[in-house]
């Protein structure tokens, strides 16, 4: 059998991922499909961390465009990451994956706040660990806590999982016909085209810590492993 492609992984979820058709909420079907995907690649020996996104039950921006204080905003979105990572926590564990909830904002009732030791511990006991809430503080993205995760663990790559598109797309392909789907590219041409694959503070870090990053659907069964395995799925950005 061959090798899986990677040894250490972060794996970036959309929260509307997690909402499936409906677009809000939580589907336990998703829940457990994506579970099921992230078993099929801890049994090929995979040590994966998770950062899964707010946006299917808050968006911090959204609530400071209608008034919210900017920061009261952020804070309310990262407890909206906190009840994504338990709810995917309840999905692995159903499926007999071990599962730890590291959260940069100390609520130990529920979760281990993130200490970087311990969650690379875990990783090297094949448990899956899901950081939530950020990166504890306003202003920063689910995209930029998966680059600033990844680097501090020393991942290989960042898988980002989307459920809308299969990479990475000049346009939106749902509004442009025309857009073109790139299959590598830069993360200067990522932040010169401006095509919002993720924020900049994110591709800057990514870019600086030289860490690849893998652009997917989420939405076709199997596509995790197929990403784990290498196999030319979605768009790959790297450095220089």
């Amino acid at each position: 059998m061959p090798l899986p492609a990677y040894k250490r992984v972060v794996l970036k979820l959309s929260g509307e991922a997690l909402a499936g058709n409906v677009g809000y909420g939580i589907d336990s079907d998703v829940i457990t499909s994506i579970s099921h995907q992230i078993k099929e690649i801890v049994e090929l020996g995979v040590q994966v961390a998770i950062v899964v996104g707010g946006g299917n039950i808050w968006r911090g921006l959204a609530g400071s465009a209608k008034g919210i204080d900017r920061t009261t905003a952020d804070y309310m979105g990262m407890l909206a990451t906190v009840m994504n990572s338990l709810a995917l926590q309840d999905g692995l564990e159903r499926v007999g994956v071990p599962t730890r909830v590291q959260t940069s904002i100390e609520m130990r009732q529920v979760a281990e706040p993130y200490i970087r030791r311990k969650a690379v511990r875990h990783l090297e006991k094949n448990r899956v660990v899901i950081f939530a809430a950020g990166t504890g503080n306003p202003y920063f993205s689910t995209d930029t806590t998966a680059a600033l995760r990844a680097a501090e663990i020393e991942a290989e790559v960042i898988l980002m999982a989307k459920n809308k598109v299969d990479g990475i797309y000049s346009a939106d392909p749902a509004l442009d016909p025309n857009a073109e789907k790139y299959e590598n590219l830069t993360y200067l041409e990522v932040l010169n085209k401006g095509l919002g694959v993720m924020d900049s503070t994110a591709s800057s870090l990514c870019m600086d810590n030289h860490l690849p990053l893998l652009v997917f659907s989420i939405m076709e069964e199997g596509n995790i492993k197929r990403a784990i395995m290498g196999e030319k799925i979605g768009t790959i950005v790297k450095g220089e």
